[in-house]
């Protein structure tokens, strides 16, 4: 990795995108149960998770002399809030069909208001500079290939290009905060990442677990989903697990998350949603220029 080498995007906060939610089948993901409920398990987590992040860069705020960081950490917290309206409307949809969401906002809510709350803000900016690592990480892992998110419906799928666009162009903010004015010590930074992927992995797991439940699913069929359908995201070959080496690089003394290029078909999304205005299109361009195999 070249660290001279910067790939930025500046945040743009795009606003009143409509993604039709409401027309999504049940199980969204190619009929899939397991698949579908991983994705709703990630995806119910992110309002309350994007107001920690906000909150995790305001207690900063202040701080900030540089104005080019101040406007992006103004850009940064009104596109996470545009994300965390977006993702209320997929909850209104697992609501609606019996899934016990509001069980699981309350536990958010209490364990994010606890996290600000009792940790030090040193604490809070490193895993939220973490987690938006993570969380573009995997935007790029979701589309670099067509493959990955071909099964998906193009509704939800034009929803998640959406919010990996917007990953892609603010996933260095919380990193830049914390490295210009947070005073985060170097091993709280590097054991952030390594904790918010097991938060992660093991919240997503459980709700995902608790859903099938709800949809009727006994516990030997939900054990026989987790065996077969885990691998598809963490096994040797998994979604996941490909992302490793960018994952890694986290741990160098010298990374900066501008080090990673922007995925490739970044501007294919930008040029559609200019020409038709539709983020349904823009998702289903980006999703088509990735790669074939």
């Amino acid at each position: 990795m070249n660290a001279l080498v910067k790939y930025q995007a500046e945040p743009v906060v795009r606003t009143q995108l409509d993604f039709k939610l409401d027309e999504i089948p049940r199980f969204w993901f190619g009929g899939d149960p397991f698949r579908t409920r991983m994705f709703d398990a990630l995806s119910l987590t992110f309002p309350d998770g994007e107001r920690y992040f906000i909150e995790s860069v305001r207690l900063f705020r202040n701080k900030i002399q540089d104005p080019d960081l101040q406007q992006r950490v103004a850009d940064f917290i009104r596109q996470e809030a545009q994300h965390g309206m977006a993702h209320e409307k997929m909850n209104q949809v697992m609501r609606n069909q019996g899934m016990p969401i509001d069980q699981f906002i309350s536990f958010l809510t209490r364990l994010f208001k606890s996290e600000i709350k009792n940790r030090s803000p040193q604490y809070n900016i490193a895993m939220t500079a973490a987690a938006e690592h993570l969380t573009a990480l995997m935007a790029d892992t979701f589309y670099s290939h067509q493959e990955t998110l071909a099964d998906a419906h193009p509704y939800v799928r034009a929803l998640l290009a959406w919010h990996s666009i917007e990953e892609m162009e603010h996933r260095d903010v919380a990193f830049d905060v914390m490295q210009q004015v947070g005073e985060v010590p170097e091993h709280i930074r590097k054991f952030s990442l390594a904790l918010t992927t097991i938060a992660m992995l093991g919240f997503t797991s459980y709700r995902a677990n608790v859903m099938l439940r709800a949809d009727g699913f006994t516990p030997m069929e939900r054990l026989k989903m987790a065996y077969t359908g885990l691998p598809w995201f963490v096994g040797k070959k998994g979604m996941l697990t490909r992302m490793r080496s960018a994952y890694m690089d986290w741990y160098k003394p010298t990374f900066h998350p501008s080090q990673h290029p922007i995925i490739a078909q970044y501007q294919v999304w930008i040029d559609t949603l200019a020409k038709t205005n539709d983020p349904i299109a823009a998702g289903e361009a980006f999703w088509q220029a990735g790669l074939s195999n």
